[in-house]
């Protein structure tokens, strides 16, 4: 592979209260200057213009800049944990970020504005952290093994965030005025967003079958385009681009020899919406107004641009509230008649009620000819190229998250099984799932991958994991896809609409403009209807009265079984009311407005 461009990487940070000092450690000829009145960012000879009296303090890169109402900010990151290393390149996760203001005062705010200042910053807080931000000095992660053969030397030494898939650079807004001034490139750090696991058990694993050592690695990349949460954001826009799109490579090293397979999933490329409306699964809606066509069309021409052949594994219900997207989606694949797209429809809970987990090995077997069509990248220590994978597997469920995974990881083991028999690491039939160290190592790796993608788009880890740790569905898992489940209605109906104007905050979909909440409207300024508190404080007070009305008396009269009568009445007529009209009482996002497309 070609020389990197090369970028910086650890720094010193000097503050003073007129400027902020960047000094690339192990470069002592060079400063980047940021000047906190003017704004003024420039690269200058380091020549001693650093006063003494600075405070000064190590930083890992520089994320980027953002503006709020208070004026600009400078985001960057103080600390990191390796997680490993690809292709022999260090890969690091973001442990932590500090968000720095340029202005020294908040004297040219209205008390307003400084409390809303104070949101917009929890907002920006929020965004980062949400797990996990990775990033690598010297090595694109934005990119699969096969997009980086594929392209020209002359592409190679490109700065890494001009080089970098825009589709997984999650702070290419924060970085923009630094990527305008062609001198400050080595101090654009790219960082991606998904999971490359840092914790117990860690996706990239030195491991060894048959006394051969190789490295194993699992990278998930999330896209930034329609990004947000679980049930604010579905379906397609209108640029052909899907919520919770995700493409996710498995990497094997031996021996200088490496092998690459892609899956990707993401939403039902169609307009349909699923909005909170205190409902425990709210129905999901097709708009039989939208263009559908147009959208899945781009959405797909943009696919087989980057991945070519689609093999669509749609593994929603067949019947009631998701059979109307199943038979949109299929109709269009048909409308379409593209001969790179197949559409392979798989009930997953109909096919594996009752338990009969082992039905998946159907799914498997269906497009088994597909995947061994398909292939995978894989490149000899020599540089040669034994095979490209040519197509991928697009899988999705309703949100993109539990059951895809769960097939995602078999799809997964089958390409592992054939790389390491490829390989030589196993022989002919010896099968990976036998081997009962590695195939624990990879059951919890891609149930760890499960629970961070379900984290970054639902808000907590995903369901039907024990499946995919250990085979088997168990009451233990059960116990805790319920918890999971209480968790997620109470997120996505109370906690959503500020994390979705998080999102939109930190990627620029919303743009804090100067003088907001003076000469122009604020988007936080929305007030709650007179429903939104009264509700809620009387059901409170019914509840109350209600169990009080049990527990007070010490024998039952008339009166107080009539009195226990109203309160009951008022709790199920309240509780019936919120529910009627529950909509209004869900935390909507403020920043960019939510529609039907």
């Amino acid at each position: 592979m070609a020389a990197l461009a090369k970028l910086h990487d650890d720094f010193i940070l000097y503050t003073t209260p007129e400027k902020f000092f960047i000094e690339p450690i192990g470069s002592s000829n060079e400063l980047l200057i940021i000047d906190r009145v003017s704004q003024e960012t420039c690269i200058k000879p380091n020549q001693g213009q650093i006063p003494p009296i600075s405070s000064s303090r190590p930083i890992c890169g520089i994320m980027g800049t953002i503006r709020l109402l208070a004026g600009q900010y400078l985001i960057v990151i103080t600390k990191k944990n390796k997680v490993g290393e690809v292709n022999g390149q260090s890969i690091w996760q973001v442990a932590e970020c500090e968000i720095i203001s340029y202005t020294r005062t908040l004297s040219h705010l209205t008390e307003k504005q400084i409390q809303e200042n104070k949101v917009y910053l929890s907002m920006i807080e929020a965004a980062l952290n949400v797990p996990f931000f990775y990033f690598s000095y010297t090595y694109d992660l934005t990119h699969t093994l096969q997009r980086l053969h594929n392209t020209s030397p002359e592409f190679l030494q490109m700065p890494l965030h001009e080089r970098a898939d825009a589709r997984f650079v999650w702070n290419g807004h924060l970085f923009q005025e630094f990527a305008l001034q062609r001198e400050l490139h080595p101090y654009c750090l790219p960082v991606m967003h998904g999971c490359i696991l840092k914790t117990q058990i860690i996706s990239i694993n030195q491991c060894s079958l048959n006394a051969k050592p190789f490295i194993w690695t699992v990278i998930s990349r999330r896209c930034c385009y329609r990004a947000g949460t679980r049930l604010f954001m579905r379906g397609v826009d209108q640029e052909g681009q899907v919520a919770n799109f995700v493409e996710t490579e498995q990497i094997i090293e031996y021996n200088g020899d490496r092998s690459s397979f892609v899956q990707i999933r993401g939403s039902i490329p169609l307009f349909w919406n699923q909005y909170p409306n205190l409902k425990y699964k709210p129905r999901p809606r097709l708009n039989p107004n939208g263009n559908h066509g147009g959208a899945f069309c781009r959405h797909f021409d943009n696919l087989i641009f980057n991945y070519g052949k689609q093999i669509l594994i749609n593994l929603i219900d067949h019947r009631g509230a998701e059979d109307v997207l199943e038979k949109a989606f299929k109709e269009e694949v048909d409308r379409l008649g593209n001969p790179n797209i197949r559409y392979e429809s798989f009930d997953f809970h109909h096919e594996c009620r009752r338990m009969r987990w082992d039905r998946l090995t159907v799914l498997v077997d269906r497009v088994a000819h597909e995947q061994d069509e398909m292939g995978c990248f894989l490149q000899s220590r020599d540089g040669a190229v034994v095979s490209q994978q040519e197509g991928v597997f697009r899988t999705n469920c309703i949100d993109c998250l539990d059951r895809t995974n769960v097939v995602q990881s078999m799809f997964a083991r089958r390409s592992l099984q054939q790389v390491l028999e490829k390989l030589g690491i196993v022989k002919l039939g010896q099968l990976v799932e036998h081997q009962s160290g590695f195939e624990l190592l990879f059951k919890n790796v891609w149930a760890d991958n499960a629970d961070i993608i379900s984290i970054q788009y639902s808000g907590t880890g995903a369901l039907k994991t024990d499946f995919t740790r250990t085979g088997k569905r168990t009451k233990w898992g059960l116990m805790r896809d319920g918890f999971n489940s209480s968790i997620r209605y109470y997120k996505n109906n109370f906690t959503d609409g500020f994390r979705q104007d998080a999102t939109d905050l930190f990627l620029g979909n919303y743009i804090v403009e100067e003088g907001e909440g003076l000469i122009k409207p604020c988007p936080l300024e929305v007030e709650k209807g007179w429903k939104y508190i009264a509700f809620p404080l009387v059901l409170l007070v019914a509840i109350a009265m209600f169990f009080a009305s049990v527990l007070t008396p010490s024998e039952y009269t008339t009166e107080s079984l009539l009195f226990l009568l109203f309160w009951g009445s008022m709790v199920a007529a309240t509780f019936a009311f919120i529910m009627a009209y529950g909509t209004e009482f869900v935390d909507h996002p403020k920043l960019c407005k939510v529609k039907a497309e």
